[in-house]
């Protein structure tokens, strides 16, 4: 779908800044809906990706990457009727004692006060066998249709109407843009194409260069 989450090629919006010695959480919260995301396990990934897409613009470009994290989960809890609308702001709004108790007293190894260590949910592959061949081969030139779906799409806007070269044949994959909306898997195969950043940016872009854009089957057409 068209949003401001689709912000590739975008002006306006200045220099993506570089903090050296990044830390991986700028606030204990950030690492509180990480999380809270890791544990749930399972889930679909493409319908959260949707879920971003259909937070409101100011909000998308005002709360920063866990705010939207927290955002869609709230979303979702909401939309499973978990939770009523408004729950997590009335709980916020609630001033709640914590007891301050001494920090510097520390379990003993094998104590029952041990924090074990967190492990994440294993990981899923999302390659599928299926019963045909991919329609294109390494090397052949392709296009990008002027895709353009109400819903969820992993062919950036910056990529459409383009031509480029097929660089690798990747297996079957689960298709986003059905799995998003709960229509099942619908395996596409994927394939790594090359486009001259010219072909993407115009005359002003660094010549003799490239960008390579995983893209799904249903993206492309014979060039």
């Amino acid at each position: 779908m068209n949003g401001i989450h689709d912000m590739g090629g975008l002006h306006g919006f200045g220099r993506v800044p570089v903090e050296p010695n990044e830390p991986v959480f700028h606030a204990r919260w950030e690492s509180r809906v990480f999380g809270i995301a890791r544990s749930l396990g399972g889930g679909n990934i493409d319908a959260s990706r949707h879920g971003l897409e259909r937070l409101d613009p100011v909000a998308y470009l005002r709360n920063g990457y866990y705010g939207r994290w927290f955002a869609v989960l709230e979303q979702t809890l909401v939309s499973l009727q978990v939770i009523a609308p408004k729950d997590v702001e009335e709980r916020m709004r609630r001033r709640r004692r914590r007891a301050r108790k001494e920090a510097k007293r520390k379990a003993k190894p094998g104590s029952a006060a041990e924090a074990p260590a967190w492990r994440p949910p294993p990981t899923r592959s999302f390659a599928r066998e299926v019963d045909r061949a991919p329609v294109f081969a390494a090397g052949e030139a392709v296009r990008t249709r002027n895709h353009q779906p109400d819903g969820h799409t992993r062919l950036p806007a910056y990529a459409r109407c383009r031509a480029g070269v097929i660089e690798r044949v990747h297996a079957a994959m689960v298709y986003p843009d059905d799995n998003a909306h709960q229509r099942g898997e619908n395996p596409q195969y994927l394939y790594t194409v090359r486009f001259a950043a010219r072909e993407l940016w115009g005359d002003a872009a660094e010549a003799a260069t490239s960008v390579c854009v995983d893209l799904f089957e249903p993206y492309l057409e014979r060039a």
